[in-house]
């Protein structure tokens, strides 16, 4: 039986356009969206970019408020602090498992994001890099054998993309990633599970410098200012 693949709805197109732009920093944390001046750059009615919307809010990217519109995600500092715990407790648990069933093929795939690093760092190319980094947090889960693991993970995967792309591209802070990256893929190779847990565990869960005082300051004044991410968007 030959499957044919289904033309993307408006929707669809309009949704994973919108995703992207989130994601990939276009848009302020906190930020408001027109439904008008979005419907007017995609060339499309107001209806699909409204459903779009809608399904961005049920993928935690949105925050949509009665008579005031639709707004970016945005997190207090508080909210950042917990987000990193959340993920401490995802990353390390699939990555210990992802070490004891699947370890060749998770080295393998971990050497494959260094190696793609590695490359836009000499290029300079900070988006690149950012992406991958993704990339290679995703890795634990696709080689940890527990698809539960990955469903959890996924409810706030699109957050820390975003947060990451809001780094700042800040150079000492992205030099310092690169290489806790190379460290833990050196642990998972020699299937060093308790180093490898550890260096994560540190790598997401930095609580100190400047990164995540800048994280955990409150914003001045009131309204929507974005707040910085944290140290864990790494």
């Amino acid at each position: 039986m030959v499957l044919l693949n289904r033309p993307k709805s408006l929707t669809e197109l309009v949704t994973s356009d919108l995703r992207d732009r989130i994601v990939g920093g276009e848009f302020e944390l906190g930020g408001q969206l027109s439904e008008a001046r979005i419907a007017k750059d995609l060339g499309v009615s107001r209806t699909p970019v409204r459903e779009a919307i809608n399904r961005l809010e049920m993928e935690g990217l949105l925050i949509v408020e009665p008579q005031r519109g639709s707004f970016v995600f945005n997190l207090e500092p508080e909210e950042l602090a917990k987000l990193c715990d959340a993920r401490t407790c995802l990353e390390t648990a699939a990555l210990r498992q992802a070490i004891l069933s699947d370890p060749e093929a998770l080295a393998a795939a971990l050497e494959a994001s260094i190696d793609k690093m590695t490359a836009a760092r000499e290029d300079g190319n900070d988006a690149a890099y950012l992406a991958e980094d993704t990339v290679f947090h995703q890795s634990f889960f696709d080689h940890a054998d527990n698809r539960f693991l990955n469903d959890a993970f996924q409810t706030i995967a699109l957050k820390m993309a975003a947060l990451r792309n809001r780094l700042g591209r800040h150079n000492d802070h992205m030099e310092k990633s690169y290489q806790e990256h190379i460290l833990i893929t050196k642990a998972a190779r020699d299937r060093d599970v308790e180093t490898a847990l550890s260096l994560l565990a540190c790598h997401i869960d930095r609580k100190e410098g400047s990164y995540w005082n800048a994280a955990t300051e409150k914003p001045a004044g009131h309204g929507r200012k974005p707040s910085a991410p944290p140290p864990g968007a790494t």
